[in-house]
Formats: structure tokens, C-alpha cells, sequence
């Protein structure tokens, strides 16, 4: 498995596998900003490979968050929705402990500006209610692999999926489930 290192060259950064984890520790030893997604820290880490340099980037005001009881059915959700913690209350308030902003509804919600609280309601319970399976983004790798893994293998157990996706994360290229990736099960 190859160590994340100020001696890595940015054009081979992209050919391993680091855990969120891995990338902020490599952040913290170099003094550079930990905050933000695993997408950011690895632009981030991939200019500091390349030039030596921090990321600047530019800070934003933070905004107001509106209060509980300033979210009404009847309002609109707006442009650049954000999951913020008011927000949670108000949908489990209105659906139920259960509620979570998960992957497609945040999608809806920041597709959607002009729907209404009501509309995302119906839309929540619409998704929750759908057999669809989720499109999984491209910075969850690991739970690609594990679905792909599962599709193929009916019979294999999770441990099984975790010692291949840790076989397969330890090699140069791409972290998609081969067949191949079987062999370290032998």
C-alpha cells in the first residue's frame, strides 16, 4: 500500500486510494486547512503536490440560518438549499424522527428552488417509497465497490467484499470491482 507523502507526484495522487482520514492527517503534518469534503482535500493536497503551496481559497460570509419557526409549508425552498440543522428539525418535526437528508433528497431539494416545504414533504416519502437504487458519487468508492461487489457474489460474506476492496485499494489505477479481485480470497 502506498503512504501518502510530500514525495507522492500529483499526477500519481489520483492512482490510489486514500481514506477521507488519510488525506487530513497528510493535511494536519503539512499544516494545510483539514476542513471540508474528501473532493476538497484532495484539490487541496493535489496544488500542494504540484507547487509546494497552500490553496488559497477565497472565504465565504456565513449566512443566517432562518429559524424554525420562520420555515412554513407554504414557503418556497429557494436558491442554494442548504441541509442545515434548522431544516432537519423542521422535516422531522413534519415527517418524523426518521427523517434524513439522504443523497436523493438532497439532490431534489437543491434541484427544485421553487417547490415548497409541502412539496418536498410528498417528494421525501415519494423517494423513501421508491425501489430505485441511489447513484452512488463518485467520491464513495468504497460503497461502489462493496455494491458491485454483492452484485456479483450473492454467496460471499462482507468480510469477504472488505478483504477484496482492501486488495484492490492497495494497487496503482481504478477502485472498481473486478472478478479478478476474487483471487486474494484463495
Amino acid at each position: 500500500m502506498v503512504k501518502l507523502t510530500k514525495d507522492l507526484k500529483a499526477d500519481e495522487f489520483y492512482e490510489y486510494y486514500f481514506l477521507k482520514e488519510e488525506l487530513k492527517e497528510f493535511c494536519r503534518c503539512e499544516g494545510l486547512k483539514v476542513s471540508g469534503n474528501k473532493q476538497d482535500l484532495e484539490k487541496r493536497i493535489v496544488h500542494y503536490l504540484e507547487t509546494g503551496d497552500e490553496l488559497t481559497e477565497p472565504s465565504f460570509k456565513q449566512k443566517s440560518f432562518k429559524t424554525l419557526s420562520e420555515i412554513s409549508l407554504d414557503a418556497k425552498l429557494g436558491e442554494n438549499f442548504k441541509c442545515s440543522e434548522d431544516k432537519r428539525e423542521f422535516f422531522k418535526n413534519e415527517i418524523g424522527n426518521s427523517f434524513k437528508f439522504n443523497v436523493k433528497f438532497q439532490k431534489w431539494l437543491k434541484a427544485n428552488p421553487d417547490k415548497t416545504y409541502h412539496d418536498a414533504i410528498n417528494a421525501y416519502h415519494e423517494i423513501q417509497n421508491s425501489k430505485e437504487k441511489t447513484e452512488i458519487g463518485k467520491q464513495f468508492q468504497y460503497n461502489q465497490y462493496i455494491r458491485d461487489f454483492f452484485e456479483d457474489n450473492k454467496d460471499k460474506s462482507l468480510e469477504d467484499a472488505i478483504a477484496c476492496w482492501k486488495y484492490k485499494k492497495s494497487l496503482k489505477g481504478h477502485n472498481k470491482y473486478e472478478k479478478s479481485d476474487l483471487e486474494i480470497l484463495k
